[in-house]
């Protein structure tokens, strides 16, 4: 009998066949070509354009300029610190408040799956529509949230939620964690679905009560879902802009810029030529930037679970 290192050629391609292996690869194939087309393909084209300085209609060729002008340019490199900001910021409000509500709604309560859709109903609105009202919820003299705060007493004058510097990276991070908990809670919710009643039922005997369950239990227990869901939560998060644009447009001047909404003004903006050459320099190094983050990440989350 011929081992499987010695078989032929032939014989490995029949071999292949009467295991399926062809059909898995034929139906992986659609998904692979459309990964390719719209994805890999369009990213390395942009390689194309990071020496050229391109307006749309012609392409003109600088050489290292354009990665001159980026090690020069404040306002993104700014940006880049105000999206690590804003990254942080939601993380730290996002996750803990969609993991207390998957606790509180996974509990046999009457109406909890009515709460559940009510709370995931802002992860399918468009983050264009939520931020112009929370646009009008923030307004400074006809807002809803400074009227509520002075008719209780609570300030003594209007706060410009989205015009001072101080505080507008922190409403806007507001208007993210409204919009993104409900899917992460989701995600939560399913996990600790999977968690065996049988473990509960013995921590109940054995006297624990709900902190100690959930520390010792549940929160262990979600670990795999965790990883996947603060993978996902950073990744999103590093791509946020549009809420932004909506909110501020990137101020007031330039504070709550973060790196996308940078170089979406450089070529959308109205008020000047579109700068595609400079823009796809800056989009390589974001693109550089989000990938080293979350190879550290991935790297941490592996030692981790050794150490565990």
């Amino acid at each position: 009998m011929k081992s499987s290192n010695k078989l032929s050629f032939r014989d490995r391609i029949a071999r292949a066949n009467s295991r399926g292996d062809f059909a898995a690869v034929f139906m992986m194939l659609p998904a692979v070509i459309l990964l390719v087309v719209m994805s890999i393909y369009p990213f390395f084209w942009l390689f194309r354009y990071i020496c050229y300085d391109y307006n749309g209609f012609n392409a003109y060729f600088t050489g290292t300029r354009n990665f001159i002008r980026m090690l020069e340019d404040e306002t993104f490199w700014r940006s880049v610190l105000h999206t690590f900001e804003y990254v942080g910021l939601k993380l730290l409000f996002v996750i803990p408040l969609s993991l207390l509500l998957a606790v509180l709604l996974n509990q046999k309560l009457t109406g909890s799956s009515i709460y559940r859709g009510i709370y995931f109903m802002p992860t399918v609105i468009s983050s264009a529509i939520y931020s112009l009202i929370f646009g009008f919820i923030f307004a400074v003299y006809n807002g809803v949230l400074n009227a509520s705060l002075q008719k209780m007493g609570l300030i003594q004058a209007p706060i410009d939620w989205l015009g001072d510097p101080s505080i507008v990276m922190l409403s806007i991070v507001i208007v993210a964690v409204w919009g993104g908990f409900g899917n992460y809670m989701i995600y939560f919710i399913s996990g600790m679905s999977s968690i065996p009643e049988e473990i509960y039922e013995s921590s109940r005997i054995d006297g624990a009560n709900g902190v100690q369950t959930f520390f010792h239990i549940t929160l262990p227990m979600l670990s795999p879902v965790l990883k996947v869901i603060l993978m996902l939560a950073i990744t999103t998060a590093f791509k946020d802009y549009q809420s932004i644009l909506v909110l501020t447009d990137g101020g007031p001047n330039n504070r709550s810029h973060v790196m996308f909404s940078y170089i979406y003004k450089l070529i959308f903006s109205s008020s000047t030529t579109p700068q595609i050459g400079y823009a796809t320099m800056l989009s390589v190094v974001a693109a550089l930037i989000i990938g080293i983050v979350t190879a550290i990440y991935m790297f941490v989350a592996r030692k981790l679970d050794d150490v565990v």
